[in-house]
C-alpha cells in the first residue's frame, strides 16, 4: 500500500523556476534609474558640496534597496515555496521524494538513519530532515511543516517513523 503526500502548487511552475531572474532584473532597472538621475542632474566637479552629498546618498540608498529587497524576497520565497509541486511517496519498502522538475531520490526504510527537525530555523517553515545511507553514502531530503509546508506532514512523519523504526527527534 502506497501513501502519496504532495505539496500544493500555489504559483505557476514558470514563476517557481524563474522568479529570481525577474526580481534581479527589476532591481537592476531600479538601480539604473538611480544612475540616470545621478548623471542627468550631476555636477561633475571635484569640489565637495551639498549637491555631491545628496547624489552620493541617493546612489548608496538605491544600491542598498536594489541589492537588499530582491535578496530578502528570494530568500523568503524559496523558504516558503521552494518545495511547491514536490511529492513524497511511502511504498511498501521505500520512501520516494519526487521533485517538481522530475528528479527523484529513493531511500529504503532500512537505510534511514535518522529523522530530525533542525534545531534553529532562520526562515519559516521548519524543516524535518530524513537522513539515510544511500549506496554507501549519506544522503538526505527534508519536508517542511506549517502554513506553506506539506499537508498532512504529521501523518506522513508518523507513518514513516513506524515503517522505518526511527523516531522523529524534535528540539
Amino acid at each position: 500500500m502506497s501513501a502519496l503526500f504532495q505539496y500544493p502548487m500555489s504559483f505557476p511552475g514558470w514563476w517557481l523556476d524563474f522568479y529570481y531572474y525577474v526580481t534581479w532584473t527589476l532591481a537592476m532597472l531600479f538601480l539604473a534609474g538611480g544612475w540616470a538621475v545621478f548623471y542627468r542632474y550631476g555636477k561633475f566637479s571635484y569640489g565637495v558640496d551639498f549637491g555631491c552629498f545628496w547624489k552620493t546618498a541617493l546612489l548608496v540608498i538605491m544600491t542598498t534597496i536594489a541589492l537588499g529587497l530582491p535578496q530578502y524576497y528570494n530568500t523568503r520565497f524559496s523558504a516558503e515555496h521552494g518545495n511547491d509541486g514536490d511529492a513524497v511517496t511511502l511504498s511498501a519498502d521505500r520512501l520516494e521524494y519526487r521533485f517538481r522538475n522530475g528528479q527523484k531520490k529513493m531511500f529504503l526504510f532500512r537505510d534511514i538513519m535518522s529523522i530530525y527537525q533542525e534545531s534553529v530555523t532562520y526562515n519559516p517553515p521548519s524543516k524535518i530532515f530524513i537522513v539515510a545511507k544511500n549506496a554507501g553514502l549519506r544522503d538526505s531530503v527534508f519536508v517542511t511543516e506549517g502554513k506553506h509546508g506539506l499537508p498532512d506532514a504529521e501523518k506522513m512523519l508518523s507513518e514513516l517513523s513506524s515503517r522505518s523504526g526511527q523516531t522523529v527527534k524534535r528540539p
